[in-house]
């Protein structure tokens, strides 16, 4: 899954602005942008989030805990080696495979997890500042609903109450669904916002690229460069400016942009039919405040 590097900017294309997708692409990107900016040293939150899963002195294994908190196994085998070097975890072969490890929380596991939710919950708090009280309730809901059937049924309650959290679980499927769609046009989910946002703004610098989608400079030279590569963009230098070079949609693009249109939004429609018409457009909203809050 790519979430590229994201930056202060809270610009929104009209036409961004209403596609569910980019909208949760950039609010995944806030989301993660936010946990390596704001949470203290030591506090890690996938670490945390395996803590809560071993909660009540269960024992697990690492495949559970990845299955309960929604995180790959990679992760978890990284995550369980951290812990236990911290002891906040005992790790033992697991006697059902010998190739994986069984995890059960410590005293001084559980404590680090009570203190580390202080701090998540707090970041969560500043994430849906913008919202009242009633408003996040109800984006929380409709992100479970969202996730429904991509949650496990033992997914920790904290977990179930962080609309940062569902964010980044509603992006993931989505993110993972829309690369299979559009694989067969030579593009990934990130390559299609780039292509709207210059069919909609015309000839633009990579850095103004960069400000509309809210991503770094060196995140949008190398999608520029993959669809440069692609035949659908090309960098040119303006008779005015030499040092300057906009970025041109080729023809290629055209038909690239408007086939990645319809199968996006088929999925879209497909992931999101659980919502009513007028509840998608509340969700809209609540994600269009989330990408632009301060």
């Amino acid at each position: 899954m790519v979430i590229p590097e994201v930056t202060e900017s809270r610009v929104l294309l009209p036409s961004l602005a209403q596609n569910d997708g980019h909208l949760f692409w950039r609010a995944a990107a806030r989301v993660h942008a936010a946990l390596a900016e704001t949470l203290p040293p030591g506090v890690d939150v996938h670490e945390y989030a395996a803590l809560l899963s071993l909660a009540g002195g269960v024992t697990r294994t690492q495949q559970s805990i990845a299955s309960a908190i929604s995180t790959s196994r990679t992760t978890v085998v990284k995550v369980a080696a951290d812990l236990a070097a911290q002891g906040l975890v005992t790790r033992v072969r697991n006697p059902d495979d010998r190739r994986s490890y069984a995890l059960t929380r410590t005293a001084e596991g559980a404590a680090a997890a009570r203190r580390w939710r202080r701090h998540v919950e707090d970041l969560d708090e500043a994430l849906t500042s913008v919202f009242t009280i009633d408003e996040h309730e109800e984006l929380r809901q409709l992100l479970v609903r969202i996730s429904e059937g991509e949650l496990a049924q033992d997914t920790p309650p904290p977990l179930l109450e962080s609309v940062g959290f569902l964010i980044t679980r509603v992006h993931f499927r989505m993110h993972r669904e829309f690369s299979a769609v559009l694989a067969p046009l030579g593009i990934e989910p990130r390559h299609k916002g780039c292509l709207a946002a210059l069919h909609e703004s015309g000839p633009i610098s990579q850095a103004e690229l960069a400000r509309i989608l809210g991503v770094s400079a060196a995140s949008v030279v190398q999608m520029v460069d993959d669809m440069e590569r692609r035949g659908l963009v090309e960098r040119r230098r303006p008779d005015t400016d030499r040092r300057t070079q906009l970025l041109h949609l080729l023809p290629a693009a055209e038909t690239v942009a408007a086939e990645a249109g319809v199968l996006s939004d088929g999925l879209t429609s497909a992931l999101l039919a659980v919502l009513t018409p007028a509840e998608r457009t509340r969700l809209t909203g609540y994600l269009v405040r989330f990408v632009t809050a301060p």
